[in-house]
């Protein structure tokens, strides 16, 4: 039998990341919203060939089959379960290693790269996702990408990720986004990011 699409655990508890993510946004952004395109994904796929197969080739269909729904599901399951491993209560210090080195050799310093990264985030229009990802050379880039919309529909890696949906940071911060990115940084994994890299 094929296994369904599951919600994933927290790499943490919901009151790790408090007061900067606090435990009732966890409640609505994991336990409702990303929930929900779960419950979705397995609705869509039930009964079709796409049952169980790795999410990845899920969101790649969709996007390639120009099937919003399967796509849209998929990629922010996808999409959510890669943010949450972004963040730590331990994170938000300086990055260290290798995700340190390419950063500065792509963005000429840390401080530059956080600035651009937090200015692509804020400016986004609507809803999406400010993305830290490696193309095919190697090269680190930073893409703001609307709605579902990941790296991974371009052929690039995903190093990091912010999610900048309304329903990310409404509860804690209500319309102030640019004060939700500021305090992204305080809890960025640094080790996920680096262990991203190709």
């Amino acid at each position: 039998m094929k296994t369904v699409y599951q919600l994933p655990e927290l790499p943490y508890d919901t009151n790790s990341l408090a007061p900067i993510i606090t435990e009732e946004t966890f409640d609505y952004h994991y336990g409702k919203h990303h929930a929900a395109y779960v419950n979705n994904l397995n609705g869509l796929t039930k009964d079709t060939p796409l049952a169980g197969i790795p999410l990845k080739e899920v969101v790649r269909e969709g996007f390639e089959n120009n099937n919003a729904a399967l796509f849209n599901n998929a990629a922010q399951h996808w999409n959510h379960s890669f943010f949450w491993h972004c963040l730590s209560p331990d994170g938000g210090k300086a990055p260290t290693g290798k995700i340190k080195a390419y950063i500065e050799r792509d963005f000429e310093s840390f401080e530059k790269f956080k600035e651009e990264f937090s200015a692509s985030a804020v400016k986004l229009f609507g809803a999406g996702w400010t993305w830290l990802a490696q193309d095919q050379e190697g090269k680190l880039e930073i893409l703001p990408m609307k709605d579902a919309h990941t790296p991974l529909t371009e052929d690039k890696t995903p190093i990091l990720t912010l999610d900048v949906w309304e329903h990310a940071y409404y509860i804690d911060y209500r319309n102030a986004r640019p004060k939700f990115v500021e305090s992204f940084w305080e809890i960025v994994n640094w080790d996920f990011a680096d262990k991203n890299l190709k």
